[in-house]
């Protein structure tokens, strides 16, 4: 067995999550070396039709670094309202604009937390799409050789 193969096949059993997991059975009577050279074929080709390496998933989605809430106008909004909710109940407006600023910085980092999350499951998703493509090209391979896939 060549050593590109080897690496295919190694990368392949690696690569595969364990509820994924495929049975291939040689329906034509193939030899074990024939069948380790068509799968490592097959891989091959799979990865090119799905655009997929279950060997080089994409990376995750680092956790999102807390994003400067500067810039996104939440500050002075909640300045802006902290003052006239100052006025109007006879508070400090200058107290209650600074009140006013940090509750609207902490309802943007919540935002922005919620579309890192959102961007990570996502990725998630894509990914897992990724995998199905991938093992439904690879089956079509294998089974156009006489092969069984479970």
């Amino acid at each position: 067995m060549g050593l590109v193969t080897r690496t295919v096949w190694v990368a392949l059993a690696v690569a595969l999550p364990v509820g994924a997991q495929q049975y291939v059975y040689p329906a034509k009577g193939q030899s074990p070396e024939k069948q380790k050279s068509d799968e490592a074929e097959c891989y091959t080709w799979a990865v090119q039709q799905s655009g997929f390496d279950p060997a080089k998933p994409p990376p995750t989605a680092a956790p999102a670094q807390q994003a400067p809430v500067t810039g996104s106008g939440a500050r002075a909004r909640g300045a802006v309202a902290g003052a006239a909710v100052g006025a109007a109940t006879g508070r400090d407006a200058g107290d209650a604009a600074v009140a006013g600023a940090v509750a609207g910085g902490v309802v943007q980092r919540g935002a922005n937390r919620k579309a890192a999350a959102e961007q990570q499951q996502a990725a998630g998703q894509q990914t897992q799409a990724g995998q199905a493509s991938f093992q439904k090209a690879r089956s079509a391979c294998l089974e156009g050789r006489g092969y069984t896939v479970k």
